[in-house]
């Protein structure tokens, strides 16, 4: 018999402004765009439900109370509600705070006190609808030493030269600029613990209290130079949806498309 697996609370990213998809993000944030007739968003919350996990908090700054309009403080499609609990959800609201969106670091430091010691992240404008929150991969992570585990993705036409290496046992590696090494692109999926957002790796006080803005990748590459981040190639179905024309072409496909 399988031995049975515990989740752990996961973060949504939701406050990003969406530049390069304006004119739609000028009244809607990115997240609840429609793909396939439901928002971006609900994909992972549904994903995130299918899993059992049971806290989900999303960090907002952009027309940050439409998505709390959207979801208010539970999700649970009903089709599994027989077997699995409702999300409850709480909100990190970095506008309302701090007046706009604290970057990803800075946005996750924010959130910590609503998680807990380990937990998955997601950005909330990534369409990966076959991707599994597995408690194996929380099981296996929390066995580790590890800092942070990224789902890393084949390098789509707008990112060419990828952001990490992988090494043959399953590091992640920030590889020199003049590496000829395969590199993939991070695919915004990943399994972290709160220790990254505390010293030696990250200056940024508990609960970033000042609205510290602070991107992720430095913190990663510090990590993965002392051999603290492991990571995995992904080739489900992945879109990053940062352009009207990415949007359009994703629901013009069948659901059921391999």
């Amino acid at each position: 018999m399988s031995p049975v697996h515990h989740q752990v609370p996961a973060l949504l990213l939701a406050a990003g402004r969406g530049e390069r998809m304006r004119p739609l993000t000028d009244t809607t944030p990115k997240p609840l765009l429609q793909v396939q007739g439901q928002p971006l968003l609900q994909w992972h919350l549904a994903a995130l439900q299918e899993a059992g996990v049971e806290q989900v908090v999303i960090n907002t700054a952009w027309l940050g109370t439409q998505i709390r309009d959207a979801f208010s403080s539970v999700f649970g499609l009903q089709r599994l509600l027989e077997k699995r609990k409702q999300l409850s959800i709480s909100y990190s609201h970095e506008g309302l705070d701090f007046g706009g969106a604290l970057e990803t670091a800075g946005g996750i430091a924010r959130a910590l006190p609503l998680l807990g010691p380990v937990f998955w992240l997601a950005a909330g404008d990534v369409f990966a609808p076959d991707f599994v929150f597995d408690r194996a991969a929380v099981a296996a992570f929390e066995a580790s030493d590890h800092l942070a585990h990224l789902w890393l993705v084949p390098n789509p036409a707008h990112n060419p030269r990828g952001d990490f290496g992988l090494s043959a046992d399953g590091r992640a590696l920030n590889l020199p600029a003049d590496d000829p090494a395969p590199r993939y692109t991070y695919s915004t999926i990943a399994l972290l613990r709160a220790e990254l957002f505390a010293l030696p790796w990250c200056d940024i006080p508990p609960g970033n209290p000042g609205g510290i803005k602070a991107p992720l990748a430095p913190l990663l590459r510090r990590a993965m130079d002392n051999g603290r981040v492991s990571a995995q190639l992904y080739t489900g179905r992945w879109t990053d949806v940062g352009t009207p024309e990415r949007l359009a072409e994703l629901n013009t496909l069948s659901l059921d498309a391999p």
